[in-house]
């Protein structure tokens, strides 16, 4: 078994980029009074399922790891990331971290995310329709429309760079490629109506299940 912080760090571990991702990075443009992009680098993913840029900071290093036999038969590459002081706290945990993400983004901009909901209730149900004349700078032309048991619906604009589908009408999928934009997105589909234990109903996302619990009895 796996144990101890060295095994479980995985700052160190190259990025695994398949071919059809584009991986560059560049300094990041100057935003005034944005301190998130102060002496960065802004990575650059680019793929299939979109495009994605991610700024690290000026402490972090891009290394460009040697083709290996096993790169060539996968064909891929390997990019490594490193830190300027091993010895500095804050700089391990952001590389960790760094890393994650970057090799999520990878993974988001060549494949694309899935998140699926479910609509629990006597008549839920969601529709996608078609974006009111007025609203023409929306990159997705349609909205979702949820009907949960409300005397309205309730409507929903769709963020650009999610593309959303109903299978059926009580099944919702948000796909993407950016994991962090899907979940936030999937999080606010569910407040509208968040799962409650006594009937069980609401709106659950992936897997999620939720513990029934019995009324009070008089």
């Amino acid at each position: 078994s796996r144990s101890g912080p060295k095994q479980l760090f995985i700052g160190p571990q190259p990025l695994v980029i398949p071919t059809d991702v584009e991986f560059t990075h560049e300094a990041s443009p100057h935003r005034p009074g944005d301190v998130r992009f102060r002496d960065t680098t802004q990575v650059r993913l680019k793929g299939p399922m979109g495009e994605l840029l991610y700024p690290i900071p000026s402490f972090m290093t891009i290394t460009e790891c040697p083709l290996t036999e096993d790169d060539k038969a996968l064909n891929r590459r390997r990019v490594s990331l490193g830190i300027r002081d091993e010895s500095q706290t804050p700089q391990r945990a952001m590389w960790g971290t760094t890393r994650t993400v970057i090799q999520n983004m990878i993974t988001g901009v060549g494949e694309g995310y899935t998140v699926p909901l479910r609509l629990v209730g006597v008549g839920f149900r969601a529709t996608l329709e078609p974006l009111p004349a007025a609203v023409t700078t929306a990159a997705e032309p349609v909205q979702l429309s949820m009907k949960l048991g409300f005397s309205h619906p309730i409507i929903m604009p769709v963020p650009p760079g999610i593309t959303v589908t109903t299978p059926n009408p009580t099944r919702i999928l948000l796909k993407g490629a950016d994991w962090q934009q899907l979940k936030l997105f999937a999080a606010t589909i569910r407040a509208k109506r968040k799962p409650e234990p006594y009937n069980q109903k609401g709106i659950f996302v992936g897997d999620e299940t939720i513990k029934k619990k019995e009324g009070k009895k008089k």
